[in-house]
């Protein structure tokens, strides 16, 4: 038999024994929506584990963080005071805020510590951190010293911090005593009332900061330091042309993010000061809490929160849009 007519017989054989092929549909013709839904029903099927951790958490957040939000805004066009009905008072409790000589008051010395936090609060972690990453020996255990303060409680912290102000026997005025300087009022001088908050805010909460700004900086690369050094440049010229550009985003985000934090400062002046003296340290947030606390009217409180979240809602977005065109 010839060559060609064997490969013919035997290519002939193997497509009868195959088994026939699913026809294919028409061209132009779509598949049957019965088929996209058992498509879909084997979906959930799989991910059904997945489905419902993802149920959870979308329910504690409407629960715990939704629902709050809204229920806030609606209190802050309300004059609530839970022991009678809610009524509905439309744009009342705003005028009565910016009517109260304090609201002005509480703004302009929350303005104040946050720039005050800035001043010390950022630039005291990026230090440390500089200073904490040319160390050689030591370096894990001044890190957890650093990181020590954070993980008290901030009652204690803020009890510690009030013992060193003391203006009798606290540690501040003695080191002063042992110097031959005059005692001072920290916490009962209008001058010295905000900056002593301020510093008890930067060394509570600076260790975070100090890690993240750490981690920033093992990233950079070597040779970038190796190459500056070749160059002669001293250690503050490689500080401000090498760590500082490396590090640009970092530092942006961190600003944005102590800017929120120290917006809402609250458990410094109630603990400490009380907002005195003579209301120079009295907040947005402990203004709130008078609102609902101590006069009782939690529609005045609402509508001082709800200014508050839209405040902070527009440092959030500058926020998500540097993270975004980053990523």
């Amino acid at each position: 038999m010839p060559a060609q007519q064997l490969s013919s017989a035997v290519a002939k054989s193997t497509d009868e024994d195959a088994p026939p092929s699913a026809p294919r549909p028409p061209a132009g013709v779509r598949p049957s929506a019965g088929a996209g839904n058992s498509r879909l029903g084997r979906a959930v099927r799989e991910n059904l584990v997945a489905y419902l951790f993802l149920a959870a958490g979308v329910l504690c957040f409407a629960l715990f963080s939704w629902y709050p939000i809204v229920r806030g805004v609606l209190l802050g066009f309300q004059q609530v005071t839970f022991a009678e009905p809610a009524r509905w008072v439309g744009l009342d409790n705003f005028r009565r805020l910016f009517d109260d000589p304090l609201f002005l008051t509480a703004w302009q010395n929350t303005g104040y510590f946050t720039l005050l936090a800035l001043v010390f609060g950022f630039a005291a972690p990026f230090a440390t951190a500089v200073i904490l990453n040319e160390l050689r020996h030591g370096r894990p255990y001044l890190r957890m010293t650093v990181y020590l303060p954070v993980m008290l409680p901030p009652i204690v912290t803020m009890l510690l911090w009030r013992w060193f102000y003391d203006p009798g026997p606290g540690l501040f005025n003695s080191a002063l005593e042992v110097l031959h300087l005059p005692a001072q009022q920290w916490l009962e001088s209008e001058s010295l009332a905000m900056v002593s908050l301020v510093l008890v805010s930067t060394w509570a909460n600076m260790g975070t900061t100090t890690l993240i700004y750490l981690a920033a900086l093992g990233g950079i690369p070597g040779e970038l330091y190796e190459a500056a050094e070749l160059d002669g440049a001293s250690i503050r010229q490689r500080l401000w042309h090498v760590t500082i550009p490396q590090m640009r985003f970092i530092l942006m985000i961190t600003l944005l993010l102590q800017i929120i934090g120290t917006m809402q400062v609250f458990v410094e002046p109630f603990v400490l000061t009380g907002g005195g003296p003579d209301d120079a340290t009295v907040t947005v947030l402990l203004l709130l809490y008078r609102y609902a606390f101590v006069y009782n009217d939690f529609g005045l409180a609402s509508a001082m929160s709800t200014l508050l979240f839209v405040v902070l809602g527009l440092f959030s977005v500058v926020y998500l849009r540097l993270t975004r065109s980053k990523g």
